[in-house]
């Protein structure tokens, strides 16, 4: 399983493709280029740039490797966070990487990275099948002057005028097609209002057929259908972030009613198999969004916060 494949694949269809972790690689589209000294042209394209800043998981990449390998989310997290490692342990043993179709990652003296893109590939779909070409230089030759006339005699120069045949057959053949074609135009949008016409007629008609069906089905019906009860099935949220689990109920009831005076969808879990009562932030119904929540949390109120994944 190759991540730089798939991340080749989403710089086609997004302007950011983020590597979790490792950084970002961005797209801006380039207008088409004239290199003056080579006379060479270039279609419009997508240059790509890379920031080391940008490491936060936005779920893009790994949900398009987990359907295109047909493995789970968190396997796909799992094999960039790999592949990411190796690409580190790479950079600093041997200076640079290359990722394929994408570019060339090499640390520079202050040990930050600078990326180098290929321009073999084009990411623009506009452009495509378009390709770079080499115009030949045009060249101008200067206009000699005229030579001097040698000769002293002037040959004369007859003019015979001819008489242009007239052809007035032509003129009316103009003056028909002209008349044809402006009466098919007219015959035309009049054939166009009268199925408009038509069609509105019995578009009205099935109307009024509809609504004495439904008056006749409202007021005629004697043994009506009895009422059909719709169950809506709950959305499954198997992504639990932790605040703890209690040995004393009543201090897990503290720290929930704590947590819902703060803001936080918490919920009381049913004892566990060892006596405990677990209490939570709140649960989702994915793993992106179990993940982000938990980093704020982390950040803002409780950096033991966990992640439990189970169906409740």
């Amino acid at each position: 399983m190759k991540t730089e494949q798939y991340i080749s694949q989403l710089l086609y269809r997004y302007q950011c493709v983020t590597v979790p972790g490792f950084g970002a690689f961005l797209t801006e589209i380039q207008s088409a280029q004239w290199h003056k000294n080579s006379n060479a042209f270039y279609p419009p394209k997508k240059s790509i740039s890379f920031n080391s800043h940008l490491k936060n998981n936005d779920g893009l990449l790994a949900n398009h490797m987990a359907q295109a390998e047909k493995i789970t989310y968190e396997n796909a997290v799992a094999t960039i966070d790999n592949e990411v490692f190796n690409w580190k342990k790479n950079l600093e043993a041997n200076g640079k990487i290359a990722i394929k179709n994408i570019g060339e990652l090499c640390l520079n003296a202050e040990k930050n990275i600078v990326f180098t893109p290929f321009e073999q590939l084009n990411y623009l779909t506009d452009s495509f099948g378009l390709s770079s070409f080499v115009s030949p230089t045009i060249k101008r030759e200067a206009i000699g002057q005229a030579q001097e006339v040698t000769s002293t005699e002037e040959e004369p120069v007859l003019i015979t005028l001819e008489r242009r045949k007239s052809r007035p057959y032509l003129k009316y053949a103009a003056i028909l097609v002209l008349a044809l074609t402006t009466a098919a135009s007219v015959g035309f949008k009049l054939y166009q209002d009268k199925i408009e016409n038509d069609t509105l007629l019995v578009e009205t008609e099935v109307q009024k057929q509809v609504q004495n069906k439904i008056q006749e089905a409202t007021f005629f019906i004697t043994n009506p259908v009895p009422g059909v009860v719709l169950t809506i099935k709950e959305e499954q949220m198997p992504y639990h972030i932790m605040a703890g689990s209690f040995r004393r109920e009543e201090n897990a009831e503290k720290i929930y009613t704590e947590l819902l005076e703060k803001g936080f969808k918490a919920k009381r879990i049913a004892p566990n198999k060892n006596g405990l009562f677990p209490v939570t932030y709140g649960s989702y119904a994915n793993y992106a969004e179990a993940q982000n929540a938990m980093a704020e949390i982390k950040n803002t109120h409780n950096p033991d916060a966990w992640l439990l994944i189970e169906q409740l």
